[in-house]
This record gives C-alpha cells, structure tokens and sequence, in this order.
C-alpha cells in the first residue's frame, strides 16, 4: 500500500488566448499539463546492489524505479524474478506520477535475494512468510513470520516485546534522554542531571505487508510535567526477516544561550532494550563490535585462561558461543569451583572521537572498572544473550557520528539491560550555543560590514539551534542463540552499510527524470571527454579524502564539507565566519547526486546519502518561527542569519527520497509545501533593501531565483506525489510559472509580488532588469528543465530560454535586448550549462559554441588548474596528508554540474 493516498489529477488546463493576455485563474492558457504519452517500450529492469553480494543478514531493502512517461498506469502491479527465473516476493507502490497520470516513480521492497534482480510488469510472487500487522488490541502486533513486536500504542515503552517463536529475546524498546541544566566551563562546580523518558503522543501504521510493514512513532521525552525534544522514528519490518530497522530522528526544541552555563544541554541520548537472560553465566555470551568485523567475544562467567583447565573442547566451545556440555562432565577441578569465577555484567565501548574507542568491564555496579581492550573505529554493534537466544543491535555511523556509546548492563542478572548512546554520556554535553557575542553588530550597517571582513551574515538572537534535526538509523535482531562469528560478521557489514538495490543508470536516463538530457553515462570516448572525466574523479576523491584528513565527523556535522581553503594555514577556514562548513552552498548536493545518476557508483551514492541526511536535518528548520528555512553557510551550521529557501531546497532531497523511498525524506519535503508563509516571517532581503518593504500576505517579495526555485521544487514534488495537499501544490506551480511567464522582462525581472492566499505573482507595470549571479545556482536550471518536460507553457520557456541566452551575454547584447546589462556577474563556468541547456531547447549553434567557450575559458577551473594535489606533513599540518589550494567548493560544485550537464547536451559538440 502507497504511503500517500492516491488521487485523480486535475483536467489539464485549456490553452486559449495570447501569452500576454493571461486569465489569472489557476490552469490557464499555457498552464496545461503535457498530453498523455504513448505507452513507451516495457522493457524489463535489472536490479542490482550498490554494493556486492545481496542483503545478506539486513531484514530487507526498498529500491525507487523510474520508469518513461506512459509506460505503466497506476494500478500496474510488478513481479520480480532472480538470475535463474526464479520469482522474488515484492511489494510495490506508486512513488510520483506523471501529470498525464501514468507512473513516474514506483518503490518496490525485497525481504530476501541476492544477485542481480529482474523487475516486470506482471504479478508479484507472495512471500511464505508474509508480513502481518494485528491493530486490533491494546497494542500493534507485527510479525515477520520470523519475529513478532509488540508495539505500544501509548506510554513510555515503544515496543514492548520482541518475541522469537515462543521466546521473547528482548522488552521494554524506550527512549532516553539525559539532560544536564548547567555547563561547568572552569574546573569546579557539581554537574546534576536528569533523566526524561520518551513518551508516545501518535502512532501510524504507514504499511502492513505482505513484504514491508512500516509504524511510525511520534513523541515527546517526558519527565513530569515537562514535554520536550520531539522524536519521530519509523520501524521497519520485512517477510521472513529475524530483525529490524529503526529510523529515530530528534528535533532540537531546548534553549541555550550564548554567554550563559544554563539551559538545555544533552548529556546522553539513547535507545534502551531490557533483555531476558535465562541461561547459566557459562552460557551466556557478550559481543562487542571492534574494527572491521572484529568482535570482543567473551562470556558472562568465562571459564578460559583458568589455572584449571575445564577441557580444551569446553573452552572452544564457549568462545564459539554453543552451549556447553554438563559441568559434570568437565575437569571437576573447575567444576567443584565454578562459585569462584566472577560474573562479567556490565560491558561499554565508548567511542568518543572519530579515532578512538575503548572498551571496559566490571562485575556489577558498584565496583571497578577493567580495561578490555580498544582502537580506532568502531562497527557500533554488539550481542547480548545466550544459547537461548539473545539480541543483536548496531547503530549506523557509529564513529562517524561520535560521541557514541554501546552499553550492556546486568547481564549476569535475570534480565540485561542495552543502551545505544546516540550521544554519549561520557562525552561533553551537547553544546549549541552560538560561538561569539557579535561584537557589536548591533545594527544592519554594521553587520554588513562584519560580512565584508568575515563573510558572516550575524544577527543577535539568530544563531540558534532551536528547531534543527538529526536521524540516526539502528538495527536489531532476534536471534535463536548466540550467532556463529560468520553470522555476527555479517550483521556487523549490515549495520556498516545497509544493502541498497538500484536502479541502472540507463533506466534512470531513459526515464528522463531529474532533468531530462542532463545526465548521459561516462564517455571517455575521445581525449576531451576523458580529460573531463578525470576532473570529476578527481574532485570527488579530494573531497572524499578531505573528510577523513580533516576528521569532518561528529553528530552534528557528518555529511557535510568546508567551503574555503585557506593556502596560509594549509586548513580549511573552519574557524571563518561564512567560509567553514558547506550547508549545500552552489548545490554541491546536486553535483553529487547527479554523478551518480550517471555513473551508478556505489561510493558516490554513499557520499550523497550522507550529505542529504545531514544538509536536510541539520541546515535546516523544522519547528519554530523559521520552519521551513535553512542556514547559509557559516561555522556552526545553524549560525548564519540568512536563513532562506535556497538551502532547505526540496531539489537537494528528491533524489534520495526517489531512489530509495525513504519515509523520513518524505517528511522533509511535504513539510515544504507550506513554506511560502515563511516570506511573512522572514525577509531575505532586509538587510540590503534601499526602499521601504514590510511584509504583506498579498504582496510578499519573493525572487525568481534562490527563493522560488525552493518553492517550487517542494510543490512539484507535492504534486507529483499525490500528497495531501497535491492539489494546492500543482495550482502553485502553475500559478507561479504563469506569472514570472507574464512578467515584462520574465527571470530578468528579478522578483515578484506574491499572494499567499492565491498563490499568483502580479505582473509589474514596468520591466526591470535585475539579475544575480546566485539566481540559477541552487537548482533553477534543473528544476525548470523539469517543469518545461512537464508542463506545456511556451512563454515560460521562452522566458527562461531568454534568461540562459543572455546571462553570458555580453553587457551590449544584454543592453540591445533589455535596455540596460545585467552589471558585474560572476560564475560564468556554472552558468555555461545555461549555455547548453538553451542551444540543446533552441538550435542555436553560436549558444552551443558559447557554453563549451564559458566552461573552458571564464572563471572557475580550467585546464590550466594543477589537478593534482600537494603532499602535507610535518610541522605545517596537524596530521600527514594532502591540500589543493586551488580547490573551493563553490567551484567544484558549479564545475561538477557544468561538466556533467554539458557533456550529455554537447559531448557531440565540443571543440
């Protein structure tokens, strides 16, 4: 069943009447969705893994397919078959549509199969143990055929049960939460804590089988009359699975203040399971994840490295995790004195940077700690339990996400107890507060002058992080008895790197999605192209390397890069206002996302992944005045005073969302919808504004170009959806396009007066030139590349066709054609794929010239750049490693897109 309920579209609008005498009613001339395509050719799909091999121990994987324009209509059903015919249970639904109502995207889950995998039309396989989902009690029952969870429908315990046949393996699923009041910055002080309970507010079955059944959980933590940071997680279950996967995302709704030691700080942030324990101490096992595969595997009262020896088999067999013959039949010196050998309860891993963890244990509480060994990285993952069965669980970018802990406690009592510390205790407090005091930026002309020396836009009170996110992604398994080492190998790559299906990139391009004739496959067919091709990799290895050398891990900032070197210090200017962290700045999102649909690289996708997860959580509002709104650039993320449209993007999120259908990305966007009313809140103008504006709901600023490309990707997507409010969306998408369509000078008019209430631009009484070179560089090529695919609106293409035309023009050609230039321009190289675009959509041989002239010759990279990287050690740097000084981001994010995009419209064309 689809996430997103399913509805009719609109009529397509009629065309009537001119272009310069528009009805202002929604769906009116040249605001008609395109004709229903032909059905296109049906040909089968090959499935296949990012990575090697299949799903090996994860509990299942769901793959988004694209298909042409017409090809499927809605109630298509889908059937899956392996490399030897064999069919594969799946479960599919509509992910987008066409506006002709034909399929776009469709999602399909897999609970078992490895190998390559064959998607038809045809009717799906059903699995032998099917997914169930029992509603009808006090609580949601859901079992895999394997498992079965017992999920609350209130109160603090989230999942009250998981069972393994008639064995439970693990209770009492809750959420903590550790809040310290107050920082100590000097070496005194008593630090006091306390502890708050997650404590469910909602719970929504979102799908129930027969593959795939998926329950969100919403809340609050709570600790007596106090409600505060809000959690969503989603619980994913899949026929014939032994686990599960859970997504748990927290938004941050505390208050810190700079200059001030009290306030909400985070101590720990955990997922909490009790776990029964019926076995003898002897049979009862610990694992504990190290690097790579590695284990620590030990047993509660271990009976190895003894004075006496029990018996080299008995030995073997306990490091092994199998149960143990009678002690009677061991060596009765052991035997006679078993009361002696002390009981392991309490273990942790703490992995408190990105490069180092140490592991310990104790006996009980109460009593000392020993050291148990410790490294560099580790796989988040441990076990707990015995020959009875017991409980798997790791936690995904464990060291990447640091300060993370894995807690086992009581383990030698009836019941053990795991925690698995998002954040943990051991660690500082979570501290958010903004990093100075302004010094004395008190006013807009000030604060422009603190941009001019360290390129921060500051605004008191702006630098908050009220209302930012972070997901987090674990995995559980219910485990007969202790897994083999083979088996607990294999849960560890699991956790590591979740199993992703994909669609090909030749699916991808035929489909025309994300921008049809943007994106073609790596050529390397002749010097030129390979030359190019050289570049991308070896821009993308910098970076990938960069974020190792530089350690850019942490929870809050894993997933993103730095925006500028400084050549002086070999470091990049983490500590620099604007210039530190990346927050999507030129859509490095879109250069990522695109070299993967191209390519089908495993690596690439695993980078994007990460980026989306952080830039759509982390950048961007999700409570408050400023929901909706993300954070410019800067060295918190959340400290900028720009907040606006271009960074919460919905462009930067569509990919993963549509590649993998993944519900919390989902969320993300469909929040966006209603993001227009942000323009009342929140001018992004107002600090560089020479005329009087208060914001007005009929008459709201919004520019054609940073801001309305955010807002029009979140309604197209809307709509393409079916969400709930696909209707308001399609009408805003049309509404909008019609009115930069109508305006004197369409894009080059800059901006627009925008109604809320009817979601229409008015149509300036005079034209105006007003043109940035920010305008078309976070997504607005891409996007309306889209929307003139889908929509069939010639004055909108003419418009925006005349603003790629002239944008690289010269001053006299802009003057000749809108009676004045556009002023000083800058990012000629990215705007070459304009270029492009408009020769590919118009003919024009002089455009298709132009754009290969922009790319190679303007600003930018060039041949000329050294691409290649300089050697780093010694006292210059604080770890050995390598610099390009010549490399920004914004560069590599414009060059990556020009390449790409210009390769696939003109690779035939180059010079």
């Amino acid at each position: 069943m689809s996430p997103i309920p399913r509805r009719s579209l609109l009529k397509a609008a009629a065309a009537a009447g001119a272009a310069a005498q528009f009805s202002w009613a929604l769906g009116a001339k040249n605001a008609q969705a395109a004709p229903r395509a032909e059905a296109a050719d049906a040909d089968p799909v090959t499935l296949d893994w990012l990575e090697d091999g299949g799903l090996g121990a994860a509990p299942g994987s769901t793959v988004g397919v694209p298909w042409p324009m017409g090809t499927y209509q809605e109630d298509q059903t889908f059937a899956l078959t392996d490399a030897n015919g064999k069919a594969v249970p799946v479960q599919s639904w509509p992910l987008a549509y066409w506006p002709d109502g034909s399929l776009k995207w469709t999602a399909h889950a897999v609970g078992a199969g490895s190998g390559k995998l064959t998607l038809t039309a045809g009717t799906p396989a059903a699995p032998d143990r099917k997914v169930t989902v029992d509603k009808s009690g006090g609580t949601i029952d859901i079992s895999t055929g394997v498992i079965t969870a017992r999920i609350g429908k209130n109160g603090s315990t989230l999942i009250k049960s998981v069972t393994r046949g008639s064995t439970e393996i693990a209770r009492d699923g809750r959420l903590v939460l550790i809040r310290q009041p107050e920082i100590e910055d000097e070496d005194q002080g008593a630090v006091r804590t306390e502890r708050f309970d997650g404590t469910i507010s909602e719970v929504t079955v979102e799908q129930d089988g027969p593959v795939r059944a998926v329950v969100r959980i919403d809340g609050k933590h709570r600790k007596g009359d106090r409600h505060w940071l809000p959690f969503s997680l989603r619980l994913y279950f899949y026929a014939g699975a032994d686990s599960f996967r859970m997504v748990h995302t927290i938004t941050y709704d505390g208050k810190q203040e700079p200059g001030k030691a009290s306030g909400d700080f985070i101590r720990g942030l955990g997922v909490r399971f009790s776990v029964p324990m019926r076995d003898a101490a002897y049979d009862r096992h610990i694992r504990i994840g190290g690097e790579g595969t590695g284990l620590l595997r030990e047993a509660v009262q271990g009976i190895t490295g003894l004075r006496r020896d029990p018996g080299a088999a008995v030995q073997a067999a306990q490091y092994a995790g199998q149960k143990l013959p009678d002690p009677s039949t061991w060596d009765q010196r052991v035997t006679s004195r078993l009361q002696y050998i002390p009981h392991w309860g309490d273990y942790t891993l703490a992995q408190l940077s990105a490069d180092g963890f140490t592991v310990r244990k104790r006996t009980r509480k109460g009593y000392g700690w020993i050291g148990a060994g410790g490294g560099r990285r580790a796989s988040g993952f441990g076990y707990v339990g015995g020959v009875s069965g017991g409980l798997s669980f790791g936690l995904r970018d464990f060291w990447e996400k640091y300060p993370a802990q894995l807690d086992i406690r009581d383990a030698h009592t009836d019941e053990a107890e795991v925690t698995l510390w998002l954040w943990s205790p051991e660690a500082q407090p979570m501290d958010l507060r903004f990093y100075h005091d302004g010094m004395g930026q008190d006013t807009y002309a000030k604060q422009l002058e603190g941009l001019n020396i360290t390129y921060e836009d500051y605004e008191p009170e702006f630098g908050t992080p009220y209302g930012i996110a972070r997901t987090s992604e674990l995995l559980f398994w219910a485990n007969a008895s202790t897994p083999s080492p083979e088996t607990l190998a294999g849960q560890v790559e699991a956790v590591r790197t979740p199993p992703q299906l994909a669609a090909p990139p030749k699916q991808l391009i035929k489909a025309k999605v994300f921008g049809p004739g943007l994106y073609s496959e790596p050529d390397r067919s002749t010097p030129a192209k390979a030359k190019i091709e050289d570049h991308l990799d070896f821009l993308f290895t910098y970076y990938k390397d960069q974020v190792e050398q530089r350690r850019w891990y942490g929870f809050w900032d894993y997933g993103d890069f730095m925006h500028t070197y400084d050549t002086v210090r070999h470091q990049w200017r983490y500590d620099v206002g604007g210039y530190a962290w990346d927050n999507s700045e030129l859509s490095p999102d879109l250069w990522l996302w695109y070299a993967y649909l191209r390519s089908g690289r495993s690596d690439l996708f695993r980078f994007a992944e990460a980026l989306t997860r952080h830039t759509g959580e982390v950048d961007v509002y999700h409570l408050g005045k400023w929901a909706g709104l993300g954070t410019r650039h800067g060295v918190q993320h959340f400290g900028d005073s720009a907040k606006q449209q271009r960074i919460a993007n919905t462009t930067y999120r569509r990919f993963y969302y549509f590649l993998t259908a993944d519900e919390r990305v989902g969320d993300l966007m469909h929040a966006n919808v209603d993001s227009d009313e942000t323009f009342l809140v929140l001018d992004p103008q107002r600090k560089v504004r020479t005329d009087p504006y208060t914001p007005d709901r009929h008459a709201l600023s919004i520019g054609f170009g940073t801001d309305w490309s955010g807002l029009v990707s979140a309604w197209l997507t809307e709509w393409e959806r079916k969400g709930p409010k696909w209707e308001k969306a399609k009408a805003r998408v049309l509404s909008t396009m019609e009115g930069i369509a109508a305006q004197p000078n369409g894009f080059v008019q800059g901006s627009g007066l925008y109604d809320l209430d009817t979601g229409k631009f008015a149509v300036a009484d005079k034209p105006v030139v007003s043109v940035s070179h920010l305008s078309a560089v976070f997504g607005l090529n891409e996007l309306c590349a889209e929307l003139i695919h889908l929509v069939d609106m010639p004055r909108f293409k003419e418009v925006y066709l005349d603003y790629c035309r002239y944008f690289n023009a010269t001053k006299a050609e802009q003057a000749a054609r809108y009676g004045s230039d556009f002023g000083t321009l800058l990012l000629f190289q990215g705007h070459s794929r304009l270029d492009a675009y408009a020769a590919v959509q118009s003919g024009d041989a002089t455009l298709a010239k132009r754009a290969w002239t922009k790319f190679y010759s303007s600003d930018g990279y060039s041949e000329s750049s050294p691409w290649k990287t300089q050697e780093l050690s010694g006292p210059v740097t604080l770890v050995p490693g390598s610099e390009a000084a010549w490399v920004s981001s914004n560069d590599t994010a414009l060059y990556g897109l020009a390449a790409i995009e210009n390769l696939a419209l003109l690779g035939d064309r180059m010079p």
